[in-house]
């Protein structure tokens, strides 16, 4: 039906019955989301948070409009066996986060529409997972982020803060690890700075690792992108302070929880984009004319009682320059 014959119909006296029920019976559907992440079921209750209350922005409710059906692996090779469980369910949508879940569902379906949240780094195009950045052609679309852009400027902002340092620690992010130190090695060679990656075996051996850092007179450390990190956020914040250790996180809400200072994207706003993508595709939208977004605001957030407390003085000239300040 056009437009135009939908407006004459209300206007001469409301729709058909059949219509109406029609109407009614989808306004009152349940669409179901498929969620796949890279992390452990417990995990997952974290990180869905931002996005269902983004949801909720958008007029959507747990299981009342929109039910999600959560897959999630601490083992990177299960994430295949984990989408095609989704693709069985036929859910209508799949949300996958990070490169290897976007892989893994990308590879298991070409037909149920994938949002990413997010792809961080090279490679999308080159997988095949979409066209092209304005017009993907596949059933993938969603956030992208400028993944080494990001992880430079974190260890120039940090040396900006710690001036005088002389050794930095990069946390190991797991596979691509050694890739993100050559990244930011130029950076460092020109500050006449030692890097070092520093492995992390498990959720609770970062007090170890700190104390380690400490006798190898460490000067900083750089908490690189990663889902890990994000969701072990507590762990190295309190690690960190324990052994007086200054770090540059990922997300402003890193620093709001008590790390010394985070530059990248808004971790909220990033979410809401997803929830925007979801939206489009429940009412009708293909995903493969969906413009890949990239974020075009970063916030860089200092935490000065952090930085207090370690005793440093944090320049003026970086202070300016923050998006928010927490005294």
């Amino acid at each position: 039906m056009n437009r135009r014959g939908f407006v004459c119909l209300v206007a001469i006296g409301g729709l058909p019955a059949w219509w109406s029920r029609a109407l009614a019976q989808r306004s009152h559907k349940v669409s179901r989301v498929g969620y796949l992440a890279p992390v452990s079921q417990s995990a997952s209750v974290t990180l869905l948070a931002p996005l269902k209350d983004a949801l909720r922005e958008r007029g959507y409710s747990d299981d009342h409009t929109v039910k999600f059906e959560v897959r999630t692996t601490d083992e990177l090779d299960r994430l295949p066996l984990l989408a095609a469980e989704l693709v069985a369910e036929q859910v209508d949508i799949i949300v996958a986060v990070g490169p290897a879940a976007i892989l893994a569902a990308s590879h298991t379906t070409r037909t149920i529409p994938i949002v990413m949240a997010f792809w961080g780094g090279p490679g999308l195009i080159e997988s095949g997972t979409i066209a092209s950045f304005a017009r993907p052609g596949t059933n993938v679309t969603g956030v992208f982020m400028l993944g080494e852009e990001f992880e430079v400027k974190r260890l120039e902002l940090l040396l900006q803060a710690i001036p005088n340092a002389r050794r930095i620690a990069v946390l190991n992010p797991g596979p691509g690890g050694r890739d993100r130190l050559a990244l930011l090695r130029p950076v460092a060679q020109a500050a006449n700075v030692e890097l070092q990656l520093t492995d992390v075996p498990g959720p609770n051996n970062y007090e170890p690792i700190f104390e380690e850092m400490t006798k190898d007179r460490i000067d900083g450390v750089v908490v690189p992108s990663s889902t890990r990190f994000s969701l072990e956020r507590l762990q190295v914040i309190n690690a960190a302070a324990k052994h007086h250790i200054p770090a540059m996180y990922e997300w402003g809400e890193m620093a709001r929880a008590g790390g010394m200072i985070a530059y990248g994207p808004n971790f909220v706003e990033l979410h809401r984009r997803v929830a925007l993508y979801i939206d489009h595709i429940l009412k009708g939208a293909d995903p493969a004319s969906l413009p890949v977004e990239q974020p075009t605001r970063s916030e860089l957030v200092i935490n000065l009682k952090t930085a207090k407390s370690l005793g440093l003085t944090i320049p003026q000239s970086l202070l300016l320059r923050a998006d928010e300040v927490i005294q």
